[in-house]
C-alpha cells in the first residue's frame, strides 16, 4: 500500500512487466525469471494489506506525503506525482477476444478428435485418388461430414455461452468519474484519474471514494464497505486510529466504496492498482484457473478412445501386411479403422445434453455462463458460502424485544405473518412510539400496494427494520409522525452512540417529549427510572442485572441490540420553545428506560432444508463471511451449518468452565475461525482445521483469506463451489472450481469472475443446481454408453472385410446414417431421464476414480451390447446373402471380384452368375443398418 517502495505494495509497472524482450541466448533465462517474478507478485498479493498510515499522527502524515493538511498539494507538485505514478485507474482485467473463444469451441476438447478423423479421411481419399482412377468418394464424404458436424456444434456452443456471458467492464464501471480536491487552498473538481498520492480530498454523502484515503476530519461520515468487506451496515468513519487492522480501523476510506452520509476530508495514500481494491482486481485477473471436471473427463475419454483406435488400427495394419495386402491398402485400412472408432455424433450429443440442462437450470434460477459448469456443480464436494444475502435475506429484521422484564420473539420470516406478543402492554405502546418517532427512515412513495416487508425505504438498515416492524405490528408510522411533529434532533454518531429527537405531544397539551435510542449501555446511563407495565419505578440493582442478562442473551444470538428511553419535558418547554442541539438548553438526564429491541439479518426460510440436503449428499458447507464471529456463529446454527448439539471450542470451554486454551480443538466437531487468527496460520495449520472439523465458520475474513481458504479446500482434493456478491469475493470466485455470483445483490465484478449466477440470490437454488449437475453426469454416462455400443457393429464388418475378404456389410454412408441419425436422437433423449431416488443421498463423485467413461462402461458397450448388435447384424447379413444364393462358406475371399465393376460373371453357391451386384449390395447394407 502507499508508495512504491513499501512492503506489500505491488505497483502497476511491477504487475505488468513489459512483454518485449530482446532475442538472444538469455531469452529462456529471462522468461524463467519473468514467470518467477509473476508468481512472486501473485504470492505477495495473497498476503494481507500491509499499511501503517492509519497509525500515523496528522503531523507524521503531513511529513510523509509532503502535504499541507489545510492547503493541499500545489498544482505543480500534483503534476509531478501524476507523471511519476501514472493515472489513478485500475488496469482493466484481461479479456479473451471473441475469435479466441470461438476457436476454443471449434478445436477444444472432443472436437479435436473429430478434426483428426476428418483430416485422416481427406488423407485416405487423396491417397486413393492418386493411386486409383476409379476410387470411391466415401472417405471424402465422411471427412466433409465430420468437419461440418464440428463446425455446427462449435457454433452452437459458442452461441450458448456468448448469450449467457457478456463481457462486462465491471472494474472500470466502479470507478468514480469526478473528485473534489483541495490544491493550493482552492477547491476544484477534477477527473478521478488525475488524483495523486498526497492529494487533499473532500467527500460527502452520495460520493464514491476516489482513492484510498487517510481521514483527517469528519462530520457524521458513514461509508458503505459492503462491496469490499461484505458488511451490510454502513460503517462510521472518524479521524481516530481505532484498530490495528487497516480494514477495520475507522480512519481509512477505500477506493470505490460509497460515502452514504456526512462529510469527510482525507489525504490520498494510494491510487489505482496500489489501492486495496486495485490489489483485489489484480489478484483476480492474475489467477490461473484449472480445468473443469467435465473437461478433464472428456480429455480422459479422448485418450481412451484414441488408444483403442490406434491399437486396433496398427494391429490390423500389421495383419493386413501379413495377409498379403499392399502397403497402400494397408494404410487405407489403418485410417479406416481409426476413423471408424470416432463416434461422430457424440460431440453433438454431449453439447445438446449440457445445453438442455443449462436451460432447465435457468428456469430454476441458476444461470450458467459456461456449459461445462453445469456438471461441475454436480461434482461439488465443498461449498464455501457467503452469509449476507445468500444464507440470509439481506435485510435487517426485528428479531427480539425485551420489555416488562420479558424477552419476546418477533417474526423474522420473509412473509412476516406476525407472531403474537404482549401487544396490550402500555410499555409496548411507548416502546413502539419511540421506535417509530426517533427514527430517520421512511418508506419510498407509491408502494402502498406492496406488502410492508417488501417495501423499499430510505435510511440505514437498522432504522428501516424498526420502521417496517412498527408499521406491521403497531400502526401507521406516517400518522404517528404527523400527530407528533419532530422539533429537534441529534443524529446518531460514533462518539455519542445515541440518537435523540424531541416531539410535540399529540394530546394537545402543548408539551414536548424527548425520545432516545442507541447503544443499550449508553442509554442506561441517561436513565434513573424504568417502565414496568406502564408504571415508572426507580432504577435499582435488580433491574440493572435483568438488563445485563437480557443484553448478553440477545447479543449472544448475534443480534444488533438497541436501547430505548424517553422523558416528558416539563411545561416550561411548551410549544414554540427553541431547542438548541449544539449548546444543550434542555434536560438530558433522569430519563425513563423502556426496553430493548434486537435485529438480525435472518436466514432464508429454505436454507436449513438445503443445508440438510447438502449434508445427506456428502457435501461440506463452510461459511466464509466478513461479519462478526458471534453473528456468523448464530446464523450458522440457525441454518444448520453448525448442527444442533455440536460444540465449538468456546462452547466446550464454557461447559467445562476452563479457558479456551486448555481445550483440545480436535475434540470439537465445529469451529469458528477469526480472520485475525487465520492471518497468522500456516498452510499446514489451515489444512489441519479443514481435515479435522466437519462444521466450519470463517468470520471477519479478508478477500485474500477467502482465496486462501478455497486453495486449502482444493489441496484436500475437494471440488469447491464458492458463492459471493461483492468485489471482495471475486478472487475466491475465480479460483474455485465453480464460482457462483448473486444475480440481485451481486456486483458486476463478482458476476464476471463467476461461472454461474443465482438469479434469486438463494442458497437453496445451489442445491437444485447440484441435483441437476449430478443428473446430467448420470445421463451423459447413459448417452455415451448408448453411442459407443454402435462402435463394435460398425468396426467388425470392416475388420472381417480385411481379414476374411468378404463383401463389406456396412458402408461409410450407412455408418454416418447411424451415428448422425438413428443413434443421435435416442442418445439426446436420455438427457430427459429423471433422477434416481438416491441421487442426493450419494457421496460426491471422486474425479480420480468415478470417471465419465471408465473400463466398465467400455467393457459393457464394446464387449457385451456391441458384440450382441454385431452378431445380430451379421446374422441378417448372412441370411440375406443365403437367400440370394451365397452360402456363408462361399463368401470367403470373393471381395475383389465382388467389388470389381468390370467382373460381370460372379458365381454364387449354386453356379448362377450375378451382374450387376449394386441392388444386392444396397439390400445387404440396409438390412445390417436396420439391426
Amino acid at each position: 500500500m502507499g508508495r512504491g517502495g513499501k512492503k506489500g505494495t505491488v505497483t502497476p509497472r511491477e504487475l505488468n512487466p513489459s512483454p518485449r524482450l530482446k532475442r538472444g541466448p538469455k531469452m529462456g533465462k529471462r522468461r524463467k525469471m519473468k514467470r518467477k517474478k509473476k508468481k512472486t507478485d501473485m504470492e505477495e498479493l495473497k498476503k494481507e494489506v500491509v499499511l501503517d498510515d492509519h497509525k500515523l499522527t496528522l503531523e507524521e502524515l503531513s511529513t510523509k506525503y509532503s502535504v499541507d493538511l489545510m492547503m493541499g498539494l500545489s498544482p505543480e507538485r500534483a503534476q509531478e506525482i501524476l507523471k511519476k505514478n501514472g493515472p489513478n485507474a485500475l488496469t482493466p482485467p484481461p479479456t479473451t477476444p471473441e475469435w479466441v473463444k470461438f476457436c476454443r469451441q471449434l478445436f477444444g476438447g472432443f472436437s479435436i478428435l473429430l478434426w483428426i478423423g476428418a483430416i485422416l479421411c481427406f488423407l485416405a481419399y487423396g491417397i486413393q485418388v492418386h493411386y486409383k482412377e476409379d476410387s470411391t468418394k466415401d472417405n471424402l464424404y465422411l471427412g466433409m461430414v465430420l468437419a461440418i458436424v464440428v463446425m455446427i456444434t462449435g457454433c452452437f456452443s459458442y452461441y450458448q455461452e456468448a448469450k449467457s456471458s457478456k463481457i462486462m467492464e465491471s472494474f472500470r464501471n466502479m470507478v468514480p468519474q469526478q473528485a473534489l480536491v483541495i490544491r493550493a487552498g482552492e477547491k476544484m473538481q477534477i477527473n478521478v484519474e488525475d488524483v495523486v498520492v498526497g492529494d487533499l480530498v473532500e467527500v460527502k454523502g452520495g460520493d464514491r471514494i476516489p482513492a484510498d484515503l487517510r481521514l483527517i476530519s469528519t462530520q457524521g461520515c458513514k461509508v458503505d464497505n459492503s462491496s469490499l468487506t461484505g458488511e451490510s451496515e454502513p460503517q462510521t468513519r472518524s479521524p481516530d486510529f481505532t484498530h490495528e487492522n487497516p480494514l477495520e480501523t475507522r480512519n481509512i476510506c477505500f477506493f470505490s466504496t460509497n460515502c452514504v452520509e456526512g462529510t469527510a476530508r482525507g489525504i490520498v495514500i494510494a491510487t489505482g492498482d496500489s489501492t486495496v481494491m486495485g490489489r483485489i482486481a489484480t489478484l483476480t485477473s492474475g489467477l490461473v484457473v484449472g480445468k473443469t471436471p467435465i473437461a478433464a473427463e472428456i480429455e480422459h475419454f479422448i485418450q481412451l478412445i484414441t488408444g483403442v483406435a490406434v491399437f486396433l488400427g496398427v494391429s490390423f495394419f500389421v495383419l493386413s501386411l501379413i495377409l498379403g495386402y499392399g502397403w497402400l491398402e494397408a494404410v487405407i485400412f489403418l485410417i479406416g479403422i481409426i476413423v471408424a472408432n470416432v463416434p461422430e455424433g457424440l460431440l453433438a450429443t454431449v453439447t445438446v445434453c449440457l445445453t438442455l440442462t443449462a436451460k432447465r437450470m435457468a428456469r430454476k434460477n441458476c444461470l450458467v455462463k459456461n456449459l461445462e459448469a453445469v456438471e461441475t456443480l454436480g461434482s461439488t464436494s465443498t461449498i464455501c458460502s457467503d452469509k449476507t444475502g445468500t444464507l440470509t435475506q439481506n435485510r435487517m429484521t426485528v428479531a427480539h424485544m425485551w420489555f416488562d422484564k420479558t424477552i419476546y420473539e418477533a417474526d423474522t420470516s420473509e412473509e412476516q405473518t406476525g407472531k403474537t406478543f404482549a401487544k396490550g402492554s402500555t410499555t409496548w405502546f411507548i416502546l413502539a412510539r419511540i421506535a417509530a418517532l426517533c427514527n430517520r427512515a421512511d418508506f419510498k412513495p407509491n408502494q402502498e400496494t406492496l406488502p410492508i416487508a417488501k417495501r423499499a425505504t430510505t435510511g440505514d438498515a437498522s432504522e428501516s427494520a424498526l420502521l417496517k416492524f412498527i408499521e406491521q405490528s403497531y400502526s401507521s408510522v406516517k400518522e404517528m409522525r404527523e400527530q407528533n411533529p419532530k422539533v429537534a434532533e441529534i443524529p446518531f454518531n460514533s462518539t455519542n452512540k445515541y440518537q435523540m429527537s424531541i416531539h410535540l405531544q399529540e394530546d394537545g397539551s402543548q408539551a414536548h417529549v424527548l425520545m432516545m435510542k442507541g447503544a443499550p449501555e449508553r442509554i442506561l446511563e441517561f436513565c434513573s427510572t424504568y417502565l414496568l407495565k406502564g408504571k415508572e419505578y426507580p432504577m435499582d440493582d435488580e433491574m440493572k442485572k435483568n438488563f445485563q442478562n437480557a443484553y448478553l442473551e440477545l447479543g449472544g444470538l448475534g443480534e444488533r441490540v438497541l436501547g430505548f428511553c424517553f422523558l416528558n419535558l416539563p411545561s416550561t418547554f411548551s410549544k414554540g420553545f427553541r431547542f438548541n442541539t449544539d449548546e444543550i438548553n434542555f434536560p438530558m438526564e433522569n430519563l425513563c428506560f423502556v426496553g430493548l429491541i434486537s435485529m438480525i439479518d435472518p436466514p432464508r426460510a429454505a436454507v436449513p432444508d438445503a443445508v440438510g440436503k447438502c449434508r445427506s449428499a456428502g457435501i461440506k458447507v463452510i461459511m466464509v463471511t466478513g461479519d462478526h464471529p458471534i453473528t456468523a456463529k448464530a446464523i450458522a446454527k440457525g441454518v444448520g451449518i453448525i448442527s444442533e448439539g455440536t460444540e465449538t471450542t468456546e462452547d466446550m470451554a464454557a461447559r467445562l468452565q476452563v479457558p479456551v486454551s486448555q481445550t483440545n480443538p480436535r475434540e470439537a466437531k465445529a469451529i469458528v475461525v477469526h480472520g485475525s487468527d487465520l492471518k497468522d496460520m500456516t498452510s499446514e495449520q489451515l489444512d489441519e482445521i479443514l481435515k479435522n472439523h466437519t462444521e466450519i465458520v470463517f468470520a471477519r475474513t479478508s478477500p485474500q483469506q477467502k482465496l486462501i481458504i478455497v486453495e486449502g479446500c482444493q489441496r484436500q482434493g475437494a471440488v469447491v463451489a464458492v458463492t459471493g456478491d461483492g468485489v471482495n469475493d471475486s478472487p475466491a470466485l475465480k479460483k474455485a472450481d465453480i464460482g457462483i455470483a448473486m444475480g440481485i445483490s451481486g456486483s458486476d465484478v463478482s458476476k464476471q469472475a463467476a461461472d454461474m449466477i443465482l438469479l434469486d440470490d438463494n442458497f437453496a437454488s445451489i442445491v437444485t443446481g447440484v441435483e441437476e449437475g449430478r443428473l446430467i453426469f448420470d445421463n451423459l454416462k447413459k448417452s455415451i454408453a448408448y453411442t459407443l455400443t454402435s462402435n463394435i457393429p460398425e468396426i467388425t464388418p470392416f475388420l472381417l472385410f480385411i481379414i476374411l475378404s468378404i463383401p463389406l456389410p456396412l458402408g461409410t454412408i450407412t455408418i454416418l446414417c447411424i451415428d448422425l441419425g438413428t443413434d443421435m436422437v435416442p442418445a439426446i433423449s436420455l438427457a430427459y431421464e429423471s433422477a434416481e431416488s438416491d441421487i442426493m443421498k450419494r457421496a460426491p463423485r471422486n474425479p480420480k476414480i468415478d470417471n465419465l467413461v471408465n473400463n466398465r462402461l467400455i467393457g459393457m458397450a464394446y464387449g457385451q451390447i456391441g458384440m450382441i448388435q454385431a452378431l445380430a447384424g451379421f446374422f441378417t447379413y448372412f441370411v440375406i446373402l443365403a437367400e440370394n444364393g451365397f452360402k456363408p462358406i462361399d463368401l470367403l475371399g470373393i471381395r475383389l471380384n465382388w467389388e470389381d465393376r468390370f467382373f460381370n460373371d460372379l458365381e454364387d453357391s449354386y453356379g448362377q452368375q450375378w451382374a450387376p451386384l449394386v441392388a444386392l449390395r444396397h439390400s445387404l447394407q440396409r438390412s445390417y443398418l436396420c439391426l
